[in-house]
């Protein structure tokens, strides 16, 4: 051996011992080792959970883990992979194509000639293409790789039908209070020292991490390292030092749809309250506003319709008042006309009826209106009947002839049914009077 060979291996061995020395994250130390460690997944985990049930059998079928960043995916299939004794493979789908699918796979197939199974983790799996999607099953099929994708994406719009249907989908949920106390508790026992912050500064932490058990115990740490001896924030303090975390929120993701969805639906409860704090959510995050307006104008022709006929004029002006002012002046205008709507009397009857109607013509097909109310400006027209008999409303009684419009074979049809509330109270009573008037004449 030459004298620089024990010099080279010295400082092989110095270098480990740096790494082992070398400062690791709060996150990464307080990584769990058991899956009895997980915190906040207790409906798979716990003792009745999906995943506690599979470990009992001792087998482990391919599985989907869907789910918001910071809630164990990656860790719990680790564990996994330990509680089965499978070799655990990791690949990321952002930095990973298909020439490492197939490496990957030509391992577990080697490795299982051997006796070893391989647990493989595909973390954000929906990012594969469809056709690498495909690849994957074959290795499923045969029992060649356990497959564990993470995904924070809904696996129902975002998975091949094919793949889904050879895996379980478990949903991961954000961590709640209770969890993310949990996680600061072993942070403190870890560092041995309490976080310093006062009862309300600790809440606001806890608000701040929005879920994601990873960012809880970043901000912990970012926590003492602004602390200086003795002192304790409280919550103002504690938000000028964080500069709070941005709201987890993918205008193109679950996020986006999850908000929109709940907004609409407060409006629909008419619950104001909480449709301006979802309309706050998405402004905060950067939601466009001019889609924001779009959605409101359809809230009001699905949800209010004829209850309040002012409530399409009210939304189609807050659009044309964003466009006219920009932000913020102009998102004043939108959560306006959010309030209006949550306020108004409700009806989806012309929804509804539309809907019918929709129906009725693609199943009736193309039926020829009756020949009374068709135009006839030819004379064969004329001659077959077009146009006769048509009673022209306003030379009659009350402006009203009660004429037939359906066509006869299809008979006379009821699609709009107009609640008691609001303005379609006056239309029901219209509605009723032509319906009195029509039997009058004998033509109901």
């Amino acid at each position: 051996m030459s004298p620089k060979q024990p010099r080279e291996a010295s400082n092989l061995f110095a270098a480990a011992g740096m790494e082992q020395d070398a400062p690791h994250p709060l996150p990464d130390r307080l990584r769990p080792r058991t899956l009895a460690d997980v915190v906040g997944q207790d409906h798979i985990l716990g003792p009745d959970g999906a995943l506690t049930r599979m470990l009992e059998t001792r087998t482990l079928g391919s599985l989907v883990f869907w789910g918001p960043p910071g809630t164990g995916k990656t860790t719990v299939a680790r564990l996994l992979a330990d509680a089965t004794e499978l070799h655990f493979e990791q690949i990321s789908a952002v930095f990973s194509g298909v020439a490492d699918l197939k490496k990957a796979f030509d391992a577990a197939r080697a490795r299982r000639e051997t006796g070893k199974g391989t647990l493989l983790f595909v973390d954000e799996v929906h990012r594969f293409n469809r056709a690498q999607q495909d690849s994957f099953l074959p290795v499923m099929e045969d029992g060649t790789v356990v497959l564990v994708g993470a995904t924070t994406e809904n696996p129902s719009f975002e998975l091949n039908a094919a793949l889904l249907s050879r895996a379980r989908v478990l949903v991961f949920h954000s961590l709640d209070t209770a969890a993310i106390e949990r996680l600061f508790a072993n942070a403190e026992k870890i560092e041995g020292k309490s976080l310093p912050l006062d009862a309300e500064a600790r809440a606001v932490l806890v608000r701040m991490a929005d879920g994601d058990g990873r960012a809880s115990l970043t901000l912990a740490e970012e926590v003492w390292r602004a602390a200086r001896k003795g002192e304790v924030f409280n919550a103002e303090q504690l938000q000028a030092i964080l500069q709070r975390r941005a709201p987890i929120y993918d205008k193109s993701a679950d996020g986006h749809y999850n908000l929109i969805s709940a907004l609409h639906k407060s409006v629909r409860g008419s619950d104001p309250d909480a449709a301006l704090y979802y309309l706050a959510r998405m402004f905060d995050a950067g939601e466009d506003p001019l889609f924001l307006a779009r959605r409101v104008v359809r809230m009001a022709v699905e949800d209010i319709g004829l209850a309040d006929p002012q409530a399409l004029a009210v939304c189609n002006a807050a659009k044309d008042a964003y466009d006219f002012l920009g932000s913020p002046e102009g998102e004043l205008a939108i959560a306006q006309a959010v309030v209006y709507l949550a306020t108004a009397p409700k009806s989806n009857a012309v929804y509804t009826a539309f809907g019918a109607a929709m129906q009725t013509a693609k199943q009736g097909g193309s039926l020829l209106p009756p020949k009374h109310i068709l135009n006839s400006p030819t004379k064969l027209m004329k001659s077959e009947g077009y146009g006769s008999g048509y009673q022209y409303d306003h030379d009659q009684p009350d402006a009203f002839s009660g004429q037939d419009y359906f066509p006869e074979a299809l008979g006379r049809q009821t699609f709009y049914d107009p609640p008691d509330r609001g303005f379609e109270r006056e239309i029901r009573k219209r509605l009723d009077y032509w319906a009195r008037l029509r039997k009058e004449r004998g033509r109901s």
